[in-house]
């Protein structure tokens, strides 16, 4: 076999995007260390059930971490067969138990509940790190859930909210995905030791007059694994487990991309009030030396959709497994399986970054209110007119007048005129004093209770185990 370097093809997934630890649950050495570990399981409990001597078990045993992966893919290149070529490599070192190894069982009964074992680990591993992400959010919120700011939407100026309620919104998104996740892991369950096509006919072979039935035999196995197996299965596990994980991260994906989207927003000059962290070598264009662009916004949003699209191969491959099975997704699954966790991966790493070091310019958002919030004080200012006896129609317009004349003036480089230009208005300090009108237009009085729900849920995040 060819040694991989730089001159040939490489996953950015191999080096660039991923952890350590999540590339070692979907290598090759862990897959063959975890199918390893099910023969031995395996022949353990079949010489419990006194189909193996203790003399072949011990071999089994002896050998079960003694793997040459380089072995296996040579003797597969004659066989095209991965599992029989590990099973011949593991064989040749065991030459008192070899000939026992993989007694009664079919290929899945390996390789599916090796790849329930990495996608177990893979996702208490993104759980885990969300969990933390979401205490970091948490810190957040409490520390701006009382800073106000200008909400925007149609990427317009609207009404006043807070810093901290927008961060709520978006820590409350990866709250529900993080459920959805646990909902996943919970409910994942392995093939089991079921045979060619579920029935687990080969052990009942096996076990005849042995004092132990099929079902109490896969229990006993899957304990030694540390797995839960489904009740029912063909061939292979259900592959609608595939798509429930992977459309759980795609949810998680999801989340973090609209965070990182509106982040680019915020960080982009016209509105300027939030910006990811910049390093001090950091260099932002080849080209313009002036640049601090929002590299990892950018590559959360770029990953994310990439895991937003893997969850379409999981349907078909569930769809189209006719009848006991088909092998059709066996390829993709090499691929979409490790890469959605991988990709995942990444964006956690990348936004515990960026909400770590997330900067707050609390002077443009001071700014950008004194702009526009005078605008979302109209409709509490004309509600005020016109129970004071004035007509509600009149009101609106002359306010329309006014608020139309200071749009001019902001898009001419100026400081909005409104508020000066509403309280000089004789029409309208007919009807309310200097005094009603500092109340109405104070913007404090404009967030709700905002910051009391952002600091809720601070407390859910709290609640999680």
């Amino acid at each position: 076999m060819s040694r991989f370097d730089f001159s040939s093809y490489l996953s950015p997934f191999t080096w660039r995007y991923g952890s350590e630890e999540m590339r070692t649950i979907f290598s090759e050495k862990f897959k063959f260390e975890s199918w390893r570990k099910i023969w031995v399981a395996l022949a353990q409990t079949q010489y419990e059930a006194g189909l193996l001597s203790k003399k072949e078990l011990n071999d089994l045993k002896k050998n079960q971490n003694h793997i040459d992966i380089e072995r296996i893919l040579e003797i597969e290149k004659e066989t095209k067969h991965d599992v029989v070529a590990a099973i011949k490599e593991f064989a040749e070192k065991s030459k008192i138990g070899g000939g026992k190894i993989h007694l009664g069982a079919t290929s899945m009964d390996i390789v599916d509940n090796a790849d329930a074992i990495r996608i177990h680990l893979a996702l208490k591993i993104i759980l885990l790190k969300t969990k933390h992400i979401l205490e970091l959010f948490s810190e957040q919120i409490k520390k701006y859930a009382r800073l106000t700011c200008i909400g925007y939407t149609h990427l317009q100026p609207a009404e006043p909210t807070t810093v901290g309620y927008r961060l709520a919104f978006y820590a409350q998104d990866i709250l529900t995905s993080f459920e959805f996740l646990s909902f996943a892991e919970k409910n994942f369950k392995a093939k089991g030791m079921k045979g060619a096509v579920g029935t687990a006919a080969s052990y009942h072979s096996l076990l005849e007059g042995k004092g132990m039935d099929p079902s109490d035999f896969e229990k006993k196995v899957m304990k030694k694994i540390g797995m839960d197996a489904v009740l029912i299965s063909t061939q292979v596990y259900p592959r609608q487990f595939d798509f429930i994980v992977l459309s759980s991260l795609s949810s998680l994906s999801l989340s973090f991309h609209k965070f990182a989207a509106d982040l680019r927003l915020l960080q982009s000059p016209t509105i300027g009030e939030w910006s990811e962290p910049f390093g001090k070598k950091q260099v932002g264009s080849s080209a313009m030396p002036f640049k601090k662009n929002p590299i990892n916004s950018e590559k959360i949003c770029s990953l994310a959709r990439y895991v937003s699209t893997l969850p379409k191969i999981t349907w078909e491959n569930a769809a189209h497994s006719y009848l006991e099975r088909t092998l059709d997704d066996s390829a993709n699954k090499r691929i979409i399986i490790a890469e959605s966790f991988l990709a995942m991966d990444e964006i956690l790493n990348t936004a515990e970054k960026i909400i770590k070091g997330l900067v707050i310019n609390t002077e443009k958002i001071e700014f950008n209110l004194k702009q526009y919030s005078p605008f979302a004080a109209t409709e509490g200012i004309l509600i005020a007119l016109v129970k004071k006896g004035a007509d509600r129609q009149k009101m609106h317009e002359l306010l329309r007048e006014i608020s139309l004349a200071a749009w001019s003036g902001i898009q001419k480089g100026k400081t909005n005129p409104m508020i000066l230009m509403i309280k000089n208005h004789k029409e309208v300090v007919k009807y309310l004093k200097e005094k009603d009108l500092e109340e109405l237009i104070n913007i404090e009085n404009h967030v709700g209770d905002a910051p009391e729900r952002a600091l809720q849920l601070i407390k859910k995040i709290k609640s999680l185990k």
